[in-house]
């Protein structure tokens, strides 16, 4: 049994106030086009279907357009929503859509129904969990001992009983091991991590929330696909793919990525001002990707951006590099804060601030109050 795993759309997204919504519309046409090559038996989308809780209503239309567009392929959808969604918006219809072959996960209730899908080798059942935090699961189990997001998981899926001889599970969440690919949202440290081994009685685990495209553990069969395009200046560089995987026999999973192609890629230009707007520099490229520049000058550029926009329109970002910036120990883009999470951030300031390091016990206590914090905030 064939699936496409996709997730982490965002539609929506903005970029520096930059609208790609054309950029998602493009990279969608992409995936059909492959859909309709590839014939999947199923559609897999793992959450941040959109960027926001409240999407724009163009990213609405985008979405129900590629939908719709997999609906008359025949090809049936499975989608649950992630931390970016309103998982009561996005389960908005979910009767009615399911009788065009869309399935939305409902909002978590603690209730998991499997869907059931046959091939030559028998009976597949595909489980939906949306975004869950321990919060969540508490609030339907409060008999349960849950302190973790791990806990939180083995209570979830323990209402997930055994409905075929292959299993696979959409989810959306930090798993140990995975490494985070850039402009994803995490909770100090690691607070937020779900231990893999949770995951054990599934054949293919079809994740979201990290963003770029990897295996965790073993085999690859618990895997993020990543998503479909650059979504932060740290992202810049990454190849964006969508994963194929194929159930064969039990315990026969093969998995492999198809790359896509951007309509924009997002890249980083680097030089002096004149060798940037040198035209031997900048013709017959693509000037039209999303571009984080750096600046060598010793002197700021006076109304460099809007200079540089003359050229490069999407410049998403202007930085300089050069004795100044670097006497001032100024952040370089290879320590950019959306790379670190905030346990490390607040661990690099407490020790710029006070000249050491926090100790083992600050940081416990520090760790110990945001995880609390976060959690009320859910409540």
């Amino acid at each position: 049994m064939k699936f496409l795993h996709l997730g982490d759309l965002h539609i929506g997204k903005r970029l520096n106030n930059i609208s790609l919504l054309e950029d998602q519309q493009y990279i969608l046409d992409q995936i059909l086009d492959i859909a309709r090559e590839e014939r999947p038996d199923a559609v897999l989308i793992a959450g941040d279907v959109y960027d926001r809780t409240l999407p724009p209503a163009e990213a609405v239309t985008l979405l129900d357009r590629f939908l719709t567009a997999l609906a008359g392929e025949k090809i049936p959808v499975f989608l649950i929503s992630g931390n970016h969604d309103s998982a009561e918006r996005l389960a908005f219809g979910g009767r009615l859509l399911a009788e065009e072959g869309v399935y939305l996960s409902p909002v978590y209730d603690g209730v998991l129904t499997p869907h059931l899908l046959k091939d030559e080798y028998g009976t597949v059942a595909v489980w939906l969990l949306p975004f869950i935090r321990p919060a969540h699961v508490r609030a339907v189990f409060p008999e349960e001992e849950i302190s973790s997001y791990t806990q939180a998981m083995q209570v979830a899926l323990s209402q997930a009983a055994p409905a075929a001889e292959r299993q696979v599970l959409v989810a959306h969440q930090f798993v140990t091991g995975a490494a985070p690919g850039g402009s994803e949202e995490f909770a100090v440290g690691s607070v937020e991590n779900v231990e893999a081994s949770v995951f054990d009685a599934f054949d293919y685990v079809a994740l979201g929330h990290i963003h770029s495209a990897q295996g965790v553990r073993g085999a690859g069969t618990i895997r993020y696909c990543g998503a479909p395009l650059a979504y932060s200046v740290s992202e810049a560089g990454q190849e964006k793919s969508i994963t194929i995987a194929e159930l064969g026999p039990k315990g026969e999973v093969a998995v492999r990525a198809i790359p896509l192609t951007p309509l924009r890629r997002l890249r980083k230009i680097r030089g002096s001002y004149e060798e940037l707007t040198r035209r031997s520099t900048w013709q017959g490229t693509a000037v039209e990707d999303y571009l984080q520049v750096t600046l060598t000058d010793e002197q700021d550029i006076p109304d460099a951006v809007a200079k540089l926009r003359s050229i490069y329109p999407n410049i998403l970002e202007l930085r300089y590099d050069n004795a100044r910036t670097r006497a001032f120990g100024e952040i370089t883009a290879e320590e950019e804060p959306e790379r670190r999470t905030p346990m490390e951030l607040f661990a690099a300031l407490y020790e710029q601030q006070n000249g050491a390091p926090m100790s083992p016990e600050q940081s416990g206590l520090l760790e110990r109050l945001i995880r609390e914090i976060w959690e009320e905030e859910e409540v």
